[in-house]
């Protein structure tokens, strides 16, 4: 059932009321021996917004999604401001999910949890929230993002899951889907089966292309949460570029490479006849490998570039050879009795012409309101320096190794704290 309890000139509310028949969703449904399952009558699918509501949007606002209003095709095509409220949600995973989900297509975001029982408030909130959704953006790509956000925010669907749901998200999810930087976890929870999900990503891919995903936290990821009003990674990724250029180094390794953003960003320079990325997350390399498009590159940018799975405190032969090492926000993930190690493998054993770090500077953490003191920037962070530290470990690299060092700062300078990365340029002093 639709209805608007207010249409006017400047505001208008509709209302989409799903009842759904608990006796019915379930009626035929037995267990081996025969028996009805008393699990499946009792469940929150009449009173939870579910795959169910997805289906009631695709029937009853079928225009609306598609965008088809033949009197009023400008409007369709407008970004309106709109607020979406979603209640009662089940959200697996939380708030921090709701945001993931939704923040990257561009809305605002507020969620209000349900206890568990009112009575016993002390038992904590349940799964469930109503979520409110602010933005300024077409009707149909909103309710587009409902469709497929609410049954992934569920994780559960109410009818079988098989190829022809694979078509279905590419259809709705399209392009946004392609360039949202939680896509995997939206197809795993969308498809359920790895086999479909794997399949949806690719399509994806060669539909729609990566050739550049944006730059936005992945799940854990505090520190890129942090920065991202700064605008770091974009920064640090051209700070680093644009020295390896004035090194005119032509053999580049990126250390720890991640999902291959760097490396995404060395291949737009025709000066690098040579880029390697190295990583020790299987996960993360097939990201790289995704992000890069090895598969289809042409066979002369194909031989400009490799990845590989390897860790930076072992010697490895294949890190010998290159003008140039970068290790971008790398270190701080490092135990630091293994910075010795680290120590030898880059500076002793691989001796390339030169050596970029980029790590974060810990006296600028001050300026972020959300952090407690002493809080580093990520969960998985070891350590974090000041600026002194920074130079007291490069001066002693230097002393050890036969390299000079210069130190820069990337993003804008604090008056009192420095900048919020600090990055050392080594280059060997000495032919060895």
């Amino acid at each position: 059932m639709i209805f608007y309890p207010e249409a006017t000139e400047t505001r208008c509310e509709a209302v989409l009321m799903l009842d759904v028949d608990p006796i019915q969703l379930v009626r035929g449904r037995k267990d081996s021996r025969g028996t009805a399952l008393l699990d499946h009558y009792v469940n929150d699918r009449p009173y939870a917004a579910s795959s169910f509501l997805s289906v009631a949007m695709a029937r009853t606002l079928r225009d609306a999604i598609n965008g088809n209003a033949p009197e009023r095709e400008t409007l369709a095509e407008m970004a309106i401001p709109l607020v979406l409220t979603i209640t009662p949600l089940p959200c697996r995973g939380g708030d921090d999910v709701v945001r993931k989900l939704f923040e990257p297509l561009g809305y605002d975001v507020e969620t209000e949890a349900a206890p568990l029982d009112e009575r016993f408030p002390e038992w904590g909130d349940s799964a469930y929230r109503t979520v409110t959704l602010k933005a300024d953006i077409r009707l149909a790509d909103a309710l587009t993002h409902l469709y497929v956000l609410i049954p992934v925010l569920d994780n559960s669907k109410h009818y079988w899951i098989g190829e022809d749901e694979v078509e279905k998200l590419i259809n709705k999810g399209g392009a946004w889907l392609q360039a949202h930087p939680e896509r995997e976890l939206i197809a795993s929870r969308y498809l359920w089966r790895k086999r479909h999900a794997r399949e949806a990503l690719a399509l994806l891919d060669e539909k729609f292309g990566i050739d550049e995903l944006p730059d936005a936290p992945e799940e854990g990821e505090e520190e890129e949460i942090l920065e991202k009003p700064l605008g770091l990674n974009a920064k640090r990724y051209e700070s680093v570029t644009a020295a390896l250029l004035r090194l005119g180094a032509r053999r580049v390794c990126d250390l720890g490479c991640g999902e291959g953003r760097l490396l995404v960003r060395l291949m737009k320079e025709k000066d690098f006849d040579r880029i390697v990325g190295f990583e020790v997350s299987s996960l993360e390399l097939e990201k790289a490998e995704r992000r890069l498009k090895l598969d289809r590159m042409s066979p002369t940018q194909r031989e400009r570039i490799d990845v590989y799975r390897g860790s930076l405190v072992y010697e490895d032969d294949r890190l010998n050879g290159y003008d140039a090492i970068s290790l971008v926000e790398v270190i701080e993930h490092v135990d630091a009795e293994r910075l010795d190690s680290l120590e030898r493998v880059v500076f002793a054993r691989a001796n390339p012409r030169a050596v970029i770090v980029s790590t974060p500077n810990i006296e600028y953490n001050a300026v972020f309101e959300t952090m407690q003191p002493g809080q580093l920037r990520h969960n998985d962070h070891r350590f974090e320096w000041t600026r002194a530290e920074f130079k007291d470990w490069a001066s002693r690299v230097c002393e050890r190794h036969g390299y000079s060092v210069r130190i820069e700062g990337i993003g804008e300078a604090h008056e009192d704290f420095g900048h919020p990365t600090q990055m050392a340029i080594f280059e060997r002093s000495v032919e060895q």
